[in-house]
């Protein structure tokens, strides 16, 4: 059977679905060429998908580098709305089990196509003990936190003088972080607006996260700079996030299908998917 794939892309972060039934033929290094731009289809990320046990449905996650994920947000809402495009999700709400727990997605339709998704990301956990880091002969204060997945924000004055392409994979691979973490820094404008880069673990620059939405929103209302809800405006576009006292956060946003395929006899044959 050809491997066949959807892509989809949120906010200008794309990821390459794989039908159910070609999970024994994804490997590491399978994940690693089929997004690279150059030689493969080129993507920020692999999606698997199938029933669930522990949920309706289940998702694994990969990083480009072949790394798995615990979370996405943007991942999440796009595998979503694939389980709508192609039948598999007869409801608008339905329930996903990822390494991160076991999310709520609910579908925003516009007749029968979905437009945008929403889901509950669940309840942000504070690393109180982690506020300096250390960086590039720097000590930068930070929020360290999960939200299924591990985050580092970074508040600053002025974005524009952030040399993420420097700094982000100084953070991401910091000995704090033994396995390593997803980089946001944060500009509050307004009490329902803040601005964000993103350096994502295992990715590199990526112009809109959800989880980092999510961080994000959770470091500054933590601090009591922002109230709820929260636009987190990225290079790729805005998402919405609704956050309690509690920390629990729900992320709203955009998503859609680019193109779907097959992979071709000769990209299979130097994937050694076939002879």
């Amino acid at each position: 059977m050809p491997l066949r794939f959807h892509k989809y892309q949120a906010l200008g972060n794309t990821y390459l679905v794989v039908e159910p039934g070609a999970e024994a033929a994804v490997s590491e290094a399978l994940v690693r060429r089929l997004c690279d731009r150059h030689y493969g289809i080129g993507s920020d990320g692999v999606l698997i998908g199938g029933p669930g046990t522990r949920a309706g449905f289940s998702l694994a996650i990969f990083n480009p580098d072949g790394s798995e994920a615990e979370k996405s947000g943007n991942g999440l809402r796009i595998f979503a709305k694939f389980l709508h495009d192609h039948g598999y999700a007869k409801k608008d709400e339905f329930t996903i089990h990822t390494l991160g727990g076991v999310v709520r997605a609910k579908l925003i339709l516009e007749g029968s196509r979905c437009v945008a998704v929403r889901v509950d990301m669940g309840r942000a956990v504070i690393d109180r003990k982690l506020t300096k880091l250390d960086v590039d002969g720097q000590t930068l204060t930070v929020t360290s936190l999960s939200v299924g997945n591990p985050h580092c924000v970074t508040m600053v004055d002025d974005l524009s003088k952030v040399n993420l392409l420097k700094v982000g994979p100084l953070i991401e691979n910091h000995h704090a972080f033994p396995n390593r973490t997803n980089v946001q820094f944060a500009q509050v404008l307004s009490r329902h607006d803040v601005r964000a880069l993103i350096w994502e673990r295992g990715a590199g620059h990526t112009l809109a996260s959800g989880s980092s939405s999510c961080a994000v929103a959770t470091a500054c209302f933590d601090k009591g700079l922002v109230e709820s809800p929260v636009t987190i405006h990225m290079e790729g576009g805005d998402l919405a996030i609704e956050i309690d006292k509690d920390l629990n956060l729900v992320m709203t946003g955009p998503v859609e299908e680019v193109c779907t395929g097959t992979l071709s006899p000769d990209l299979r044959r130097r994937l050694g998917l076939e002879k």
